[in-house]
């Protein structure tokens, strides 16, 4: 990762001394836009540190001990407000079935983690406005409900 902000420095180094102004008109104008999403970012990082605080065994027990649909709406509910990434989902999904979570809803706790965004709001009102994030995250939940319900089915937990 440092490699990186290296590589960024020795890039500004170099146009500083190929083009002082075009360099400080450059860093001028990169500042401002990163002062105007500044506010947003740090919305976000306050709501993902409040979710931290979420443990893993509080989602094995609200996700474990209920009837499928119970269950399947907790993990719909659970996913979208938690955000981890992926590796460290995959496994978690790992130690729900193991822990005897149905797979019903280990599918409704992971499609909402990847799909639906309530922590990523605030910056995703930002890029895309509010009417296609809100429509955009319905459709994830919508879609999240489906994969869970036909998951149900193929492992014979739902019954049709």
């Amino acid at each position: 990762m440092y490699t990186l902000y290296y590589i960024a420095g020795i890039a500004v180094i170099v146009s500083f001394f190929t083009n002082k102004e075009k360099t400080f008109k450059g860093l001028k104008i990169g500042w401002k836009k990163f002062s105007k999403i500044l506010g947003t970012y740090l919305k976000l990082l306050i709501i993902l540190s409040f979710i931290l605080l979420i443990s893993d065994r509080f989602i094995i027990n609200y996700l474990g001990g209920q009837a499928p649909f119970i269950g399947m709406i907790m993990g719909l509910i659970i996913g979208s407000i938690t955000m981890m990434p992926g590796f460290i989902a995959y496994p978690l999904a790992g130690i729900l079935i193991s822990k005897g979570v149905n797979y019903m809803v280990v599918a409704a706790f992971i499609t909402t983690l990847m799909l639906v965004g309530v922590a990523t709001y605030p910056v995703e009102k930002e890029y895309f406005g509010i009417k296609a994030t809100i429509w955009r995250n319905i459709a994830g939940l919508i879609i999240s409900a489906l994969i869970a319900i036909a998951t149900g089915i193929l492992y014979g937990e739902v019954l049709i």
